[in-house]
């Protein structure tokens, strides 16, 4: 399991795609089969998120703020979050600021109250920030720390923030870190531990020795992940050997962490992509939960599933970003695991049928 806590993406394409999904199959006269195909109803939910917590700050003339890059490749999906809260409630207003016009146009007052310009900031929805940079100048840092220290409801807050980080979840993933937060509950430790993956340090001394030349002997078997966000940073395979080998006696090895490779099942599928016809290919695919949770350091308030993301890649490629062009928007298709796939197989010989 992955775990990430800022600027989850494509909240609303994924609701969007899988109307788009149901259309095709009703053009195909299978309309039998849209059953199979769960509704994602994450756009509504996240908006809503967003929402519960500006009503837990009991300010109705204060603002939600995005904090949005200086250029926005994402901003289709992030308007429509803007365009749901709307709907949603009309009352409250977005706002998008980046960090470089928080850091010229923001101010904490005597209660810590967040302020840009005549606006309160009952809530942060960082969209940014995740991303070395993303901080060009000390100004940046400087805004970062003031909405922390802010009474604005924040996600994530640094706390968060850091627990999606691939180093703070190697600790976490450390014999007896669990029980630090959920007490004896033996039965509660072993189902959060069941959806972990092996994660293992590669710092300069004995543990981390044995994790390096583990992924020295059999590289296959690894992935190399640093403390970075956004796809495109992870080193796999036969990559990871000369990798090593140039950090080996350095002390980069500790800005990355090892982690045991998922080899999920490879499926059959249409791939489309810009300026292709489409074509019948060997995928896989990785279904992400999305979700909120309010609360401060006493207890939590709200904690909610709200939807699902589904991303398809080729069976042969490493990294599956969407936004990098490796990875593809997908639906959930529900099939039986002990019958064959309901939609007929262009090919008889399709390797992905059971039967």
């Amino acid at each position: 399991m992955e775990f990430n806590t800022i600027a989850s993406s494509f909240g609303c394409l994924t609701s969007l795609l899988v109307k788009a999904h149901k259309y095709v199959l009703g053009e195909m006269n299978r309309r039998d089969l849209l059953k199979d195909v769960p509704d994602n109803l994450a756009l509504e939910g996240l908006a809503g998120g967003l929402i519960e917590a500006w009503r837990i700050y009991k300010k109705p003339e204060s603002v939600i703020l995005f904090l949005v890059e200086d250029v926005t490749y994402n901003v289709c999906d992030q308007k429509f979050h803007e365009f749901e809260i709307r709907k949603q409630c009309p009352d409250v207003f977005v706002l998008r600021r980046t960090l470089t016009q928080m850091a010229a146009e923001a101010r904490l007052d005597k209660d810590k109250r967040l302020w840009v310009g005549e606006l309160e900031v009952g809530v942060i929805y960082m969209r940014c920030g995740y991303h070395p940079d993303q901080y060009p100048t000390q100004k940046e840092w400087d805004a970062r720390l003031m909405m922390e220290r802010s009474l604005a409801l924040k996600s994530p807050s640094i706390h968060y923030h850091l627990a999606g980080t691939k180093k703070v979840q190697q600790e976490l993933a450390k014999p007896g870190q669990l029980e630090r937060f959920l007490g004896n509950n033996t039965k509660e430790i072993e189902a959060v531990r069941d959806v972990f993956t092996g994660l293992y340090s590669l710092g300069r001394d004995e543990v981390g020795d044995r994790s390096f030349q583990a992924a020295m002997d059999h590289p296959e078997r690894y992935v190399l992940k640093p403390q970075r966000e956004g796809g495109g940073n992870n080193v796999y395979g036969e990559d990871i050997r000369p990798f090593l080998q140039d950090i080996k006696d350095s002390d980069e090895r500790n800005a990355f962490i090892l982690m045991d490779r998922i080899q999920p099942p490879v499926t059959s599928n249409y791939m489309v992509r810009p300026g292709q016809p489409p074509s019948y290919v060997e995928v896989i695919s990785e279904l992400g939960i999305f979700g909120y949770v309010i609360g401060d350091k006493e207890k939590i308030l709200v904690n909610k599933q709200v939807g699902h993301m589904l991303r398809t890649k080729l069976s042969h490629v490493d990294e599956g970003g969407v936004a990098a062009g490796l990875g593809a928007l997908d639906s959930v298709f529900l099939v039986d695991a002990k019958s064959c796939c309901p939609v007929q197989c262009p090919s008889k010989a399709n390797p992905a049928c059971p039967k």
